[in-house]
């Protein structure tokens, strides 16, 4: 079970999920609180429309007990200055949210009529005893209630101050609430306006705008959310599990085929490339070229062991022969054998040392080196060879090697030359070149790279000399790659060999420094 959920399936499908979700989230809570705003605007301007057309109708003059405040139309309330219900909708059996608590006007006093507009329409008296029966808290003193709708009467200081006579307030409060209209509750949203009624004084009317629709439509989009949320992230989660299984397959049969040639050591298989031009397909070739170059240095280090092997058996065996003999009979040991043999052994030794070092990644020394001065001591002592050398001719690299390198160049060129060597060291361009030539019959175009492998010996070679291992040519091509440079052969002007080494220049910086 870790094992699948550890895998790169389960984490992409983990992350897809949780990513959808979040995104799922954000959409859904800006969706409701989205709806939930432009519907509770849609509430404050009906609320506020109904609020203004009965503050029109006081404005006009229309007296309280004649303002269209049936229980059909929205829950409305007109209060005065001080705080007193004067007139509210038919029906209100309570109401919360509002300037006032009250939910029954005051009954029509007689001494209310200044503007001889008849009685009924400013009464302030106190209420009857059946009315106090019938609406706790709305006693027929002030009530701490009342009193403080003043202040949320939905306006400020200044448009109290400003308005005119007949005038209704620009500005609208706004408030939450609930009220019960022939016994049914529901939650409204308030607007309150004032309005200046000549005769009246400043009066707040109070209307309300029914919020089930909002609620409705809150609750309905977050069931939707609550129940399609889930199935959308079990689909995402099933479909990117799936699509991920199909984009791993490719890895999957790499895993399983790279397993099977670990098992059988077999570096001659190959991983299965997909018909695809995407990454999995990619790595499928770099693991087929990855396999390419170990299988090829695999075999080359076998043919290396076993041709070491067999190199070091004839001087071995030689040796051993020798010496059984002298034990045997004094007389008849060869002495000089003897030593050659063990010359060309520890020669052998030598070569097989320095490429084992090369084979391990060995980093040359970083000093100076006058390829000029060095072709002049390698030459020194060495019959038919001419240097021609160019002055300040300097590399970065190790003295020691870059003398084998030359040295070994030297010595095949002489079992080759019938004549002349020439050793020519100058600089072409940003690169130094030091060449060795001889007069011999040359190496053939389909040779030139072959005389470069290890334990690779020409014919003419072969008769020619005592018996060389054929490591010299593969020492020097692989002491120049170490020193960021090249051995290449081709024909020399003469008609032999021309073995050219490359290298890059030593920094003029760094020579100084």
């Amino acid at each position: 079970m870790s094992r699948v959920l550890g895998s790169v399936r389960a984490k992409a499908t983990l992350g897809a999920t949780l990513v959808v979700a979040v995104a799922l989230l954000a959409a859904g809570a800006a969706v409701l609180l989205s709806l939930r705003g432009n519907l509770l605007d849609q509430a404050d301007t009906q609320a506020e429309r109904s609020a203004r057309n009965v503050a029109a109708d006081l404005a006009a003059g229309t007296a309280y007990d004649r303002l269209d405040l049936d229980d059909d139309g929205p829950p409305v309330q007109v209060v005065d200055e001080d705080g007193r219900l004067v007139a509210a909708s038919e029906g209100l059996d309570a109401v919360s949210g509002t300037g006032s608590a009250a939910v029954r006007p005051r009954p029509p006093s007689p001494s209310a009529t200044p503007d001889g507009r008849g009685g009924g329409s400013d009464e302030r008296g106190s209420r009857d005893d059946s009315d106090d029966s019938d609406d706790s808290g709305d006693s027929d003193d002030d009530s701490d209630d009342d009193r403080s709708g003043r202040a949320g009467s939905g306006g400020d200081d200044d448009s109290y101050a400003t308005l005119e006579p007949g005038e209704i307030a620009d500005e609208a409060g706004r408030s939450d609430g609930s009220a019960t209209v022939d016994g049914e509750r529901a939650d409204y949203r308030f607007a309150a306006v004032q309005v200046e009624v000549p005769g009246k004084g400043r009066l707040t009317v109070w209307a309300g705008a029914a919020l089930a629709t909002e609620q409705g439509a809150v609750r309905t989009a977050l069931t939707v959310m609550l129940v399609g949320f889930p199935l959308l992230l079990c689909v995402v989660g099933v479909v990117t599990w799936l699509v991920t299984r199909r984009a791993l397959r490719p890895v999957e049969g790499i895993r399983r085929e790279l397993a099977a040639i670990t098992a059988s050591a077999d570096l001659a298989r190959r991983v299965p490339v997909p018909d695809a031009h995407d990454e999995v397909a990619r790595l499928a070739r770099t693991t087929n070229e990855t396999l390419t170059a170990l299988e090829t240095s695999v075999e080359r280090q076998r043919r290396f062991v076993a041709d070491a092997s067999h190199e070091l058996r004839s001087p071995i065996a030689s040796l051993r022969t020798q010496l059984e003999v002298g034990e045997a009979h004094p007389e008849l040991l060869d002495v000089p054998g003897a030593v050659e043999d063990t010359v060309r052994l520890q020669r052998l030794a030598a070569d097989l040392l320095l490429l084992a070092r090369l084979d391990a990644g060995e980093r040359p020394a970083d000093t100076p080196v006058d390829l000029g001065e060095l072709a002049l001591d390698q030459s020194a002592g060495r019959a038919g060879v001419t240097v021609s050398a160019a002055d300040a001719v300097t590399v970065s690299g190790s003295r020691g090697q870059l003398a084998r390198v030359l040295a070994n160049l030297l010595d095949n060129a002489a079992r080759h030359a019938r004549a002349e060597i020439t050793v020519t060291v100058r600089r072409e361009g940003d690169v130094a070149v030091l060449a060795v030539a001889d007069d011999g019959d040359g190496v053939p175009e389909d040779e030139r790279e072959r005389i470069f492998e290890r334990f690779v010996r020409r014919d003419d070679a072969r008769s020619r000399d005592d018996g060389g291992a054929g490591l010299g040519l593969a020492i020097a091509r692989d002491v120049a790659a170490r020193h960021g440079g090249t051995l290449t052969v081709r024909q020399a002007p003469a008609g032999g060999a021309l073995f050219e080494l490359r290298l890059p220049p030593r920094d003029r910086s760094r020579e100084g420094s």
